[in-house]
């Protein structure tokens, strides 16, 4: 798979898997006409996209893909470069948990339906216990700890984009269009039978606003905004059961 695109995807699929084995193109000339990027071909552009991205302090990420154990994984998580993250995840779209990170703290309420789902191969009176004793409220846990490290990491927007680098893309340009109302120009790339096609914003910085994989893979779909907005990251309000002294 050529590096940006799956660079891009493995953006969105951090949560839950490595960013180990995003590999680096070759680089291929094309056509490049006059209007968004005059003068410069694809993986140039594509190039540019991803240097603009992971420059960027913050961003939103929205979209689906496929986990390595197969899982369909649904994100919609804003982060940042000081590893502040907020937003929901949900697996083959059983239920949905929501995450909150400051400082050294996660915070995450899941929801009933979500934590039947992760409670698979329990006895019905132990997922029975956990539903009331979880679901709906707000739990905290040392984001250093064993169970909040990967997450912890995700939410590092900094470790999250390391893979951006030195990226040397074969992207061809294609046609123009909008990403929800922004200018965008579309990027085609292929590997074998694999195809990826992204969209970069033509208005204003260079940003990745979406990535369209087909692979058969690693198929999905992640779109990008809300870049340097500030992250809605706060402790929550009221009671927070914390997990680590429940856990002794």
């Amino acid at each position: 798979m050529r590096r940006t695109a799956l660079a891009a995807l493995c953006l969105a699929a951090a949560a839950t898997a490595s960013l180990t084995g995003c590999l680096p193109g070759e680089d291929k000339a094309d056509s490049a006409p006059k209007g968004p990027f005059a003068g410069l071909t694809g993986g140039e552009i594509a190039d540019q996209a991803v240097e603009a991205t992971s420059n960027a302090s913050s961003l939103r990420m929205k979209g689906g893909m496929k986990d390595d154990d197969g899982s369909l994984v649904d994100l919609d998580m804003a982060l940042d470069e000081k590893g502040r993250c907020a937003g929901t995840m949900s697996a083959n779209g059983q239920g949905e948990a929501e995450l909150r990170m400051t400082g050294d703290t996660l915070y995450m309420k899941y929801d009933e339906k979500f934590l039947r789902a992760q409670d698979e191969g329990a006895s019905k009176e132990e997922t029975d216990s956990v539903v009331a004793m979880l679901a709906g409220k707000w739990t905290k846990m040392s984001a250093t700890g064993s169970d909040a490290k990967d997450i912890a990491g995700f939410c590092d927007l900094d470790t999250v984009l390391a893979d951006f680098e030195d990226v040397n893309s074969d992207a061809t340009r294609g046609r123009t269009t909008t990403v929800d109302g922004s200018p965008a120009i579309v990027l085609h790339e292929k590997d074998g039978k694999d195809a990826y096609t992204l969209y970069v914003a033509t208005e204003g910085e260079p940003y990745l606003l979406k990535v369209v994989s087909r692979s058969a893979e690693d198929p999905g779909t992640v779109t990008f905004s809300d870049f340097d907005t500030p992250v809605p990251a706060e402790k929550p309000k009221g009671e927070v059961l914390d997990l680590d002294a429940m856990n002794g």
